[in-house]
């Protein structure tokens, strides 16, 4: 799972406040609404106004002085995860988790089964998907990275889901062609996975990702672990890597709010130009940004969350 942050996270003033749309509105009410359900908080409606809306179990939780935990990114195997949405469920529950957004790689087919494992729980899923695009600076200056965006909906998922489906699955056709682009560059270096083991480890109907190479190239025999494999050779720009048909950033990020989502840059940290990133998404419209992982909050994120206006 990824990055667990607990209820202490809160928004910073923004320069200039955005409207945001009706259901952006459902979707940010939607976490706020389950923590409060019965305590008389921010709410603002009695308990049995939310009898239909949660389990008994999560009224339970709601009245309870047990602080609520929250994990806002996480993988499961419809992606490049280990364990099947329930698992993951069942795993995080396990963990104090209470509130789960499954935030899968180029697509959101686990959700379904994830709220519904759930429901056994009194947890509740926030349905997301963390979608891959390309930023190109505007200047001169500075190269084009892939960057990858979290994207959160309401229960009710995305308004004009086709057209985010549709942008999601040109991303995943771009992902088996990046796979064989990165195979053959392993081959040119006397490295040969087979592609048959890639789609094996990747699952059926799973967009094979760089995780999934690793792991070929680790049964292999060409590298000792996971790590090993990104260090040397698919890495960023290196020696195998290879680009998928990523759209634009800023396009993403416009059409997570025009199908009512919020959206959230993943891992800046991870970024060559993270500045540049965040400023540029923060024009286009990005909600926030990702500055907790799981050793801890990152320095200098909040901080860069805060100048740019955006939630952390």
């Amino acid at each position: 799972m990824g990055n667990n942050s607990r209820s202490k996270n809160k928004c910073k003033g923004k320069n200039k406040k955005r409207k945001i749309t009706v259901e952006q509105s459902v979707a940010l009410s939607y976490v706020r609404d389950w923590v409060f359900a019965s305590s008389g908080g921010s709410g603002g409606g009695s308990a049995a106004v939310f009898d239909d809306f949660l389990p008994s179990q999560a009224l339970n939780f709601a009245s309870s002085p047990a602080q609520v935990v929250f994990d806002l990114h996480s993988h499961s195997n419809h992606s490049d995860g280990y364990l099947s949405p329930s698992a993951l469920v069942e795993r995080a529950y396990k963990q104090g988790v209470k509130v789960l957004a499954l935030t899968d790689h180029d697509t959101m087919s686990g959700v379904p089964e994830a709220v519904e494992a759930a429901s056994k729980y009194g947890m509740r899923i926030i349905p997301g998907v963390e979608i891959s695009a390309l930023f190109s600076p505007s200047r001169a200056t500075g190269s084009s990275e892939v960057v990858h965006i979290l994207a959160y909906y309401s229960p009710c998922g995305p308004s004009r889901h086709d057209e985010l489906e549709c942008l999601l699955s040109s991303i995943r056709d771009g992902r088996y062609h990046r796979a064989k682009n990165i195979l053959a560059k392993l081959t040119k270096l006397k490295l040969p996975v087979k592609w048959e083991c890639v789609a094996e480890i990747a699952g059926e109907g799973v967009a094979p990702g760089r995780l999934h190479i690793a792991r070929a190239m680790v049964k292999a025999g060409h590298v000792e672990d996971i790590r090993q494999a990104f260090n040397k050779y698919l890495y960023d720009d290196g020696p195998a890597y290879a680009v998928g048909s990523e759209p634009s950033a800023e396009k993403v990020v416009e059409l997570i709010r025009s199908t009512g989502g919020v959206s959230a840059l993943a891992h800046p940290w991870s970024l060559k130009n993270p500045v540049g990133v965040i400023s540029a998404l923060s024009d286009a419209g990005l909600d926030a940004i990702e500055v907790y992982r799981t050793d801890g909050k990152v320095a200098g994120f909040s901080e860069l969350a805060d100048a740019h206006g955006v939630t952390f």
